[in-house]
């Protein structure tokens, strides 16, 4: 199979707990910024806001998952996710521990409201 065309092709794709963790995050995504547009950018499912703007983006890896947000709000989180791997504005998520649910829900719900009331773009 190419590239997917869709959050759902990419998740069929995928197989055990990436899959498991990817439909996991999803959910959260869609609760979290119900507003935002499913689409696959670079091979991977992201939330685009109604004005086009990429919030973030989820990646399914060997032994983790990622989502990854703008470098401002992971560094607004910095000493919550002290025990993360974490990069420029990326999370990992290792499949072999619990998600971080309530932590990830608000910094999604941050980088909504930074782009809707700051107007911080992607990148």
């Amino acid at each position: 199979m190419g590239r997917p065309t869709s959050v759902d092709e990419y998740i069929e794709a995928l197989e055990g707990p990436a899959q498991s963790r990817i439909v996991e995050l999803r959910a959260l995504c869609q609760e979290s910024a119900p507003d935002a547009a499913e689409a696959i950018k670079w091979g991977s499912p992201a939330y685009v806001h109604p004005s086009g703007t990429i919030l973030f983006v989820l990646n399914a890896f060997k032994h983790h998952a990622n989502i990854v947000f703008t470098p401002s709000t992971r560094e607004t989180f910095a000493t919550e996710l002290a025990a993360f791997t974490t990069g420029k504005g990326s999370v990992a998520l290792p499949y072999a521990e619990p998600l971080p649910a309530d932590l990830l829900r608000r910094m999604i719900q941050y980088r909504v409201r930074e782009h809707v009331d700051h107007g911080v773009m992607w990148r």
